[in-house]
């Protein structure tokens, strides 16, 4: 404050004095009440001109140079002068640090706009302080992510695929789905849709690991808190006094986050990126919509005597299962079925699960669909025989035997959520926080990566014309988009699911006429095959 700041306090303590002693004085109650609002206005008139210095919090964020690694804040002294020692301000707050907490980071850090951000990541996650060792002589682990060739891009883009690369990692470029009922199958392959792969299956830490390292390696002012959120605050409800009018005029458009390790910190935005259970969900007051499904999906990683290079996936009564290469002979299990049959799967000794793998991927249950048109069903799908034949890549093949468990066998209950809303002032979700799907086409994933990227383009374009990052109306324009693609995938996914789920004959047919259709109707397939790419268009004739 400067001279003069401080000569008018003085002035004005003088004038309050003044008006105590006269209101003790000995004239009568009116005239007390009339002296006292004269003398009040005349104080109110010098609080007006009283000129305090303000310190204001940039909007600029644009014109801001950074040419520092650090992970304070650059204007962490100039902002926080008078407050406590352990609150400091962020641009944005990313809560959970996972795989889509890290690509937003990472997509915000390849920006010219946003990559001079001061960012704060919430996650008590040990990995996020390098702690996680990983060794290519270990058997993968049975948490992994089918990566589609869109996701793949983006991480390319922003720099992140060049750390994946350096571990365990299988690309596939061929797809079989079949029915146990043996009335259909359809196999897909990339040179259909004039692609080089379907997908690549990486391992969750390995994905966690390359974004983490790919963030380390940017400009990106960061900090990681190894916290948890305890509490937010999005808007001050009292009214500030003269005295701290500048601190709280500062806060009074910011978020407040509470850390469990007595940490506090404000931010212009506060993206929720903490899993199916997000706390900033919670706390924000979003509402959901969704579903159990009375499934769960035990995973596990198995050994074959030779390298599986095909994704395989079988329909079966309760539900599917799934065969993923995860690179040398490895390939992950992700097999859905009832909770009672889940506990007993996971109670089995390990030949006896083996064997029940074997069984559900290939002579059980049903026999193997025909790999032409004629065969049994002839009759019945004689309408598909005109002008379409089968090549050897396109015939059915069974998938290789199992021969060995090697990781230990985890269960996940399934549901269906989705956040009623996705952005309000200052708060955004992305994510598991905003939508949770059945794994049966392994796209939950893919459609976080999709969230963080959209929404660090989004607030790029928010900077480039001057808007406040946390303002309704921009975090309304990334909900508009993601909304949009989350539920069309999510209502897909969940037919699939409902459809796959019943054991009765006519439905049985259809399905079967279905798979049929995939498999040698070309529009049909390419556009399912694009479709599961993360081109985003729909299944449909084109």
């Amino acid at each position: 404050m400067n001279n003069r700041g401080k000569g008018s306090l003085k002035y004005l303590l003088q004038q309050r004095e003044i008006v105590a002693r006269f209101v003790k004085g000995d004239q009568s109650t009116s005239q007390k009440k009339a002296k006292g609002r004269a003398v009040a206005a005349k104080i109110a008139a010098e609080v007006c001109g009283l000129k305090v210095p303000r310190r204001t919090f940039c909007n600029n964020i644009a014109a801001r140079v950074c040419t520092s690694n650090s992970v304070q804040p650059s204007y962490e002294h100039e902002e926080n002068q008078g407050l406590p020692n352990n609150v400091v301000h962020y641009d944005i707050a990313i809560v959970g640090g996972g795989m889509v907490g890290m690509a937003l980071a990472c997509s915000l850090a390849s920006m010219p706009l946003t990559k001079q951000l001061n960012v704060a990541i919430i996650d008590s996650n040990p990995a996020l302080e390098g702690k996680t060792c990983i060794k290519k002589e270990d058997p993968p682990d049975p948490r992994v992510s089918t990566v589609t060739p869109a996701t793949i891009s983006l991480f390319k883009d922003v720099g992140a695929w060049q750390y994946v690369q350096q571990h365990r990692h299988a690309y596939f470029d061929k797809m079989q789905v079949w029915d146990y009922t043996g009335l259909g199958y359809t196999r897909y392959n990339a040179r259909d849709v004039d692609k080089e792969v379907l997908g690549c299956v990486v391992e969750n830490k390995v994905l966690h690991s390359s974004l983490l390292s790919c963030i380390q390696n940017t400009d990106l002012k960061k900090r990681i808190y190894p916290s948890r959120l305890n509490s937010m605050t999005l808007h001050q409800n009292h009214l500030p006094t003269m005295m701290d009018s500048t601190s709280s005029s500062l806060h009074a458009s910011l978020a407040k986050l509470e850390l469990s390790d007595g940490n506090s910190l404000y931010a212009k935005l506060v993206v929720g990126a903490d899993g199916a259970k997000s706390r900033v969900r919670e706390l924000a007051g979003f509402k959901t919509t969704g579903w159990n499904y009375s499934q769960n999906a035990v995973i596990c990683t198995v050994e074959h005597k030779t390298e599986n290079q095909c994704a395989w996936q079988r329909f079966l009564p309760s539900g599917p299962i799934a065969l993923l290469p995860v690179g040398d002979k490895f390939s992950n299990i992700v097999w859905t079925m009832n909770p009672k049959e889940s506990s007993a799967c996971r109670e089995m000794n390990e030949n006896d699960f083996v064997k029940a793998l074997n069984h559900a991927l290939n002579y059980g249950y049903g026999p193997h669909p025909q790999s032409n048109l004629l065969g049994n069903n002839g009759d019945i799908f004689s309408w598909f025989r005109r002008d379409l034949t089968v090549s050897a890549n396109e015939c059915f093949e069974v998938p290789p035997d199992v021969v060995k468990l090697v990781s230990g066998r985890m269960v996940f209950p399934l549901s269906l959520r989705h956040a009623n809303n996705y952005a309000s002032k200052r708060v955004v979700l992305i994510g598991d926080a905003a939508h949770t799907v059945h794994p049966l086409a392994g796209q939950g994933v893919n459609l976080g990566f999709g969230d963080a990227f959209a929404l660090s383009r989004i607030i790029s374009e928010g900077i480039a014309v001057g808007t406040d990052i946390g303002e309704v109306h921009l975090l309304k324009k990334f909900e508009a988009e993601r909304k949009r693609e989350n539920i069309m995938m999510m209502a897909i996914l969940d037919g699939f699911q409902k459809a796959y789920s019943v054991d009765f004959g006519p439905l049985n047919v259809l399905r079967a006429a279905a798979f049929h259709g995939a498999q040698y109707i070309s529009p049909l397939k390419r556009s399912i095959i694009s479709y599961a790419s993360g081109e985003q268009r729909l299944p449909l004739f084109s």
